[in-house]
């Protein structure tokens, strides 16, 4: 593969490529992000949120700030790798994530510059999506537009939740906030099927072909599209349920096809199936919230803080390994540790409140400063590898 590369003459190397910027601004702004939100839920500080709840603030920045973030940084890094053109360097590069970060600090007080805010965060996203269209138009590689389509996707509920905390749109915080989260777990649904196999049968250290159905990926792909409709704008509990629970069960058989005991020897990999396990336990328990009464919003967390918070950080742990020249199934010591804290602080916030609900606030400022550790952790261990050359001096 011949790939136009960015100079790397310079040793302060975080605007090589975007996977550096963002994962790192991902990491630091989550450990921030929740400190307020905690701050604000156990303390009650005051947050000047004007038409949407302090709630909404934290669902959205922890969507389009921190999940997006991870997302950015995961697609400059993929869409250079499949298309062989080089994605945003340098300058430009800085410029856009200038937007993400001006966005993010004007969000921090609350909805203060609600219309700055919401203009610059569209901007991020419209220019993220034409730093991914680019390479891919550019080799014509059209299998890949399933990818762009949910950046642009990512846009649209964006502009939803701004017309409805402007009074605009009338659905348009919830359909912006649940359309956020369910295309963030849609597109985790859809990498996984790419690579946590290819990962766990290169990974395990002994030969392994793990079951796959195409019958499975297409009644998947279907299914949670019509969960995702029923749930963001029918808003049908009857339908949303039922559909979760069917999504259960199709992707439990597929996490059973997928399992090999090699696996949970090694970090990199028990981090991603049981990230996946989550989002499987997400949909059960959304089944439950009609059929049984369960809280809503412990399936939605059990989406957020298990699955997607476990493993954005197990993809930015592996990611920022490999395209710094380092072995993916060798990370640092502190690691480990720090993805077994986010998953203790996932059962803490998810299943304990189902024995317990008295002790609410409890699980909740537990499992914040649970996820602050983690998030820590990965911050100090990975600065200083993402902000240095490649050891391997390739560019990147």
């Amino acid at each position: 593969m011949q790939i136009s590369e960015a100079s790397t003459t310079n040793t302060f190397s975080l605007f090589n490529l975007g996977f550096r910027v963002f994962f790192i601004a991902a990491g630091i702004f989550s450990v921030v992000s929740i400190a307020l939100w905690s701050a604000i839920y156990l303390f009650n500080v005051d947050l000047p949120t004007g038409a949407i709840s302090s709630f909404q603030w934290h669902a959205h920045e922890m969507i389009y700030g921190y999940a997006i973030a991870v997302i950015a940084g995961f697609l400059l890094a993929a869409v250079r790798n499949w298309t062989g053109v080089q994605t945003l360097h340098g300058k430009p590069l800085m410029a856009l994530f200038s937007l993400w970060l001006v966005a993010r600090i004007l969000f921090l007080f609350g909805t203060t510059y609600l219309t700055a805010a919401a203009i610059i965060d569209s901007l991020f996203l419209f220019f993220l999506a034409i730093a991914i269209a680019y390479p891919i138009i550019k080799v014509k590689q059209w299998s890949q537009v399933g990818i762009l389509a949910k950046v642009i996707l990512f846009l649209v509920f964006n502009v939803f939740f701004y017309l409805g905390a402007m009074g605009i749109l009338s659905d348009g915080i919830y359909w912006g906030i649940y359309g956020g989260i369910y295309l963030v777990v849609g597109l985790i649904l859809t990498m996984a099927r790419r690579v946590v196999p290819f990962f766990i049968e290169r990974g395990v250290g002994y030969p392994v072909t793990l079951y796959n159905s195409k019958l499975l990926d297409i009644s998947n792909l279907v299914l949670f599209i019509l969960f995702f409709i029923a749930d963001v704008f029918l808003q049908n509990p009857l339908l949303s349920s039922s559909l979760a629970l069917t999504l259960f069960i199709i992707n439990s058989v597929r996490l059973i096809g997928w399992h090999t005991k090699g696996i949970w020897k090694n970090s990199m990999l028990w981090s991603l199936y049981l990230a996946l396990c989550f989002i499987c336990f997400g949909f059960l328990l959304f089944a439950a919230v009609y059929f049984l009464g369960v809280e809503k919003y412990l399936a939605i967390h059990a989406f957020t803080f298990g699955g997607i918070g476990l493993i954005t950080l197990s993809m930015m742990s592996r990611v920022a390994l490999g395209h710094t020249g380092r072995d993916v199934n060798r990370p640092p010591a502190m690691v480990p540790y720090a993805l077994g804290i986010l998953v203790l602080g996932a059962v803490v916030r998810v299943i304990f409140p189902l024995f317990n609900a008295t002790q609410y606030n409890l699980w909740i400022g537990t499992s914040q400063v649970l996820w602050i550790i983690a998030f820590l952790i990965f911050a100090i261990t990975y600065l200083p590898m993402l902000i240095k050359p490649r050891i391997d001096n390739q560019p990147g």
